[in-house]
């Protein structure tokens, strides 16, 4: 069985554990999502970077 390196959100923390063995957080998976030309979701992506660029004004 493959086991996946996880990160602690709170305290950064690499782990093989789904929970941080430090401060007992949920850990997650750090890596980017898998690259697809047919990329389904992309334009909602798109749409939520340019409006956090706009609301901190660089838009």
């Amino acid at each position: 069985m493959a086991q996946h390196i996880h990160t602690c959100s709170v305290c950064k923390v690499y782990t093989l554990e789904e929970t941080c063995p430090q401060c007992n957080a949920k850990t997650v998976l750090p890596k980017p999502p898998k690259f697809s030309p047919e990329d389904k979701y992309g334009d909602y992506r798109r749409k939520v970077k340019r409006e956090e660029l706009c609301k901190k004004g660089l838009c």
